[in-house]
């Protein structure tokens, strides 16, 4: 036994029974688990010649402080020879830090099994009945023995995902830099200059930011960061996806324009495309900074996405903010994708349409399977989700409407001829 007792209240049950008069004529009983009186403790020796002598080896006194009521003097106490140490008065082995005790069902208090701590808590002493919860900012270390910071986690540029991610932005990024370097040093060749080449250049522009817009996404978010990802992603993208729309409504307007008395003939101009390109994009723009208005983002850490880490993320109000955004992109998508298909069979001296189409296709199918695996996400991985959509779904566009014709440009030149175009050899 321990030379105290932590809590007076932890009686043996037998003892709450006790109720006598000592030699001095006091009543000694217990009331509410409150020992009446102090009283000694005495070890009653047996000796083999009949002998019997008490000897006092502690003592214990409801008036003192807590801690210090029950003394006991162990190297006092004489035990029977059968006996090599202090007997337990528990069937169970203590139950270590790290463990709390699970009192056996139908069996003595004293007998209890030792359960590892659940997660988030701890326990940092011996027997305890119940282990202790970590605040929010900490988690238990490994043996569950104290509580320590919890892992700062976020998606960043040292990560292996982060690495790729980062890689494929960058390189991305580049190769429609010099895209648009081949299309200016080569501006004035027939197939540039069938295909709209402002728009084109328009177009290319916007997909270098959009790739480069992946790395607002990537490292420790900043109260910067947070504001500018969600209006640069949806601006951006409605640019591109504007000037495709665009793209494809003057090769309607162009085809039709060439009809005798088609009021389509009063459309063709130079203006008419960046008109489409900056009503469509100005919409977007009012639905950033509505979205912004409404939920401003900041810096959130969030204590539960992710088991002992502290996920830093932006915090950018409800869902149906992003899905607003991302709403108007897929319907400028959706009407590109429409007026392209029906687009397709016409001539194609004027025609990119089939291009068009199919890279309608691939952005469409991006984001349709973006938003189940980005809500079946937590953690890191649903920012990775996030950047690969956006960096998938901009290289569908570079590489369908682009690849063919730098293709022709750089390897086919006898093809980038006005009377091939004018013979459909495209």
């Amino acid at each position: 036994m321990n030379g105290s007792l932590p809590n007076s209240r932890k009686l043996h049950p037998f003892l709450k029974k006790v109720n006598f008069t000592n030699t001095m004529g006091q009543d000694i009983y217990f009331l509410n688990d409150e020992i009446s009186s102090a009283y000694d403790i005495y070890n009653v020796i047996y000796f083999p010649n009949g002998t019997i002598v008490s000897e006092k080896v502690g003592n214990f006194n409801y008036n003192e402080p807590p801690g210090k009521q029950l003394t006991i003097n162990e190297d006092e106490i004489l035990w029977d020879s059968q006996f090599s140490e202090t007997p337990r008065s528990v069937c169970s082995e203590s139950c270590q830090p790290g463990y709390r005790k699970s009192i056996r069902e139908g069996q003595p208090a004293c007998c209890f099994d030792c359960v590892p701590c659940p997660e988030g808590e701890f326990s940092n002493q011996k027997d305890m009945d119940v282990c202790i919860k970590c605040p929010k900012d900490k988690w238990p270390n490994e043996q569950k023995t104290t509580c320590v910071p919890k892992v700062i986690s976020f998606l960043s540029f040292q990560d292996p995902i982060g690495i790729v991610l980062t890689f494929l932005a960058v390189c991305f990024s580049i190769m429609s830099a010099g895209i648009l370097g081949i299309f200016i040093r080569f501006r004035d060749t027939p197939i540039v200059k069938a295909n709209n080449r402002d728009l084109s250049y328009l177009l290319l522009t916007s997909l270098i930011y959009s790739f480069l817009c992946c790395l607002l996404f990537i490292g420790h978010p900043e109260e910067v960061t947070c504001f500018l990802e969600q209006a640069i992603f949806g601006i951006t993208f409605s640019i591109s996806l504007s000037s495709l729309l665009a793209k494809t409504l003057i090769v309607v307007v162009a085809f039709n324009a060439t009809k005798p008395g088609n009021i389509f003939r009063k459309l063709v101009g130079a203006k008419v495309p960046k008109y489409i390109v900056l009503v469509c994009s100005l919409i977007q723009v009012f639905i950033c900074v509505l979205s912004l208005s409404i939920a401003r983002p900041h810096l959130f850490y969030n204590m539960n996405a992710e088991t002992g880490r502290i996920l830093v993320e932006c915090n950018e109000g409800p869902d149906v903010t992003f899905y607003f955004i991302l709403g108007y992109l897929c319907i400028l998508a959706s009407v590109s994708f429409i007026v392209a298909f029906l687009a397709r069979k016409l001539p194609d001296t004027f025609n990119d349409a089939k291009f068009i189409t199919f890279s309608m296709l691939v952005f469409c199918s991006v984001w349709i399977f973006f938003i189940p695996t980005y809500l079946s996400t937590k953690g890191t991985y649903m920012v990775a989700v996030k950047v690969f959509a956006i960096w998938a779904s901009n290289s569908g566009l570079l590489c369908c409407i682009f690849a063919p014709k730098c293709y022709i440009i750089i390897l086919k030149p006898e093809k980038n001829m006005k009377k091939i175009l004018l013979r459909n050899q495209l």
